[in-house]
């Protein structure tokens, strides 16, 4: 049985998730690494708002940052933030047609 800590852990993951500001910022980083100005002019935000944003991810391991000069630029922190985007999209799109009970077997 999955320990109370880690169902604590994985919820607060999918209450990070739940932003979609966060989601844009992360599938823009999928791409490519980007400064804070960059993703601003991508999503057509302001900059504190995804400065805001970035810092919740950062705290939360979502992104880690890099100075170069004055500017920081962010990218996603490892496989595994790739990993809960892609199983994420993919089961939205998914069609449903397949029966849960097959999941238990």
């Amino acid at each position: 049985m999955i320990e109370e800590q880690q169902i604590l852990d994985m919820s607060n993951l999918f209450k990070v998730l739940g932003e979609p500001t966060r989601l844009k910022i992360l599938f823009a980083l999928v791409e490519k690494e980007l400064s804070v100005q960059e993703i601003a002019d991508e999503l057509g935000m302001s900059q504190p708002t995804i400065s805001h944003q970035l810092r919740t991810l950062r705290q939360e391991r979502f992104v880690i940052n890099r100075r170069k000069g004055q500017r920081i630029f962010y990218s996603i922190y490892d496989t595994h933030v790739h990993l809960i985007l892609e199983q994420g999209i993919n089961h939205v799109l998914h069609d449903g047609e397949e029966d849960a009970a097959s999941l238990h077997t």
